[in-house]
Order: C-alpha cells, then sequence, then structure tokens
C-alpha cells in the first residue's frame, strides 16, 4: 500500500499479498509514530485483511484432502477431511 496510490480492495489480494501488508500494518502501530487519525484507518485496513485472510485459510482448509491407508498400510486413496 503506498501513499500516492489507492490500496488494493482487500476482497481482490492474495493470501500472500493480504498477510505482507498486516504484517507491515501490524509493524507500523507497533512503532507507535502514526498520528492517531492515520492509526485507526490502517488498524480498520488490518481487521479487514485479519479477516481476508482468514477466509482464505478456512477455504484451503476445506479443500485438503485426508489420504486413507489400508491394513498394511497402503494408500487406497482420499477422503474429505471434516474440519468441524
Amino acid at each position: 500500500m503506498t501513499a500516492q496510490s489507492a490500496p488494493t480492495p482487500v476482497n481482490d489480494m492474495s493470501f500472500e499479498q493480504s498477510l505482507k501488508e498486516l504484517e507491515e500494518i501490524v509493524s507500523r502501530l507497533e512503532r507507535g509514530n502514526v498520528e492517531l487519525e492515520r492509526s485507526i484507518s490502517i488498524y480498520e485496513r488490518g481487521e479487514s485483511l485479519r479477516k481476508h485472510c482468514d477466509e482464505l485459510l478456512k477455504s484451503a482448509e476445506a479443500k485438503v484432502e485426508k489420504i486413507t491407508l489400508d491394513a498394511t498400510g497402503t494408500p487406497t486413496g482420499t477422503q474429505a477431511i471434516n474440519i468441524e
């Protein structure tokens, strides 16, 4: 996110892009050298990024499959993992 351009819409960002920007926001807030109004604004952006990352991770987890094995340990296929 640069000062000269509008930030990329959160929903258009990949997990990696979102996480990188979120880490930058956390770093800026931890340094404490951001004006209060700007701190509130970037905190809100950070919260949106956190939620987006969480949604992307849950979606990825839902796609993970577990390899099934027979009694001898030979793979027999896959089945969806129940993440709940």
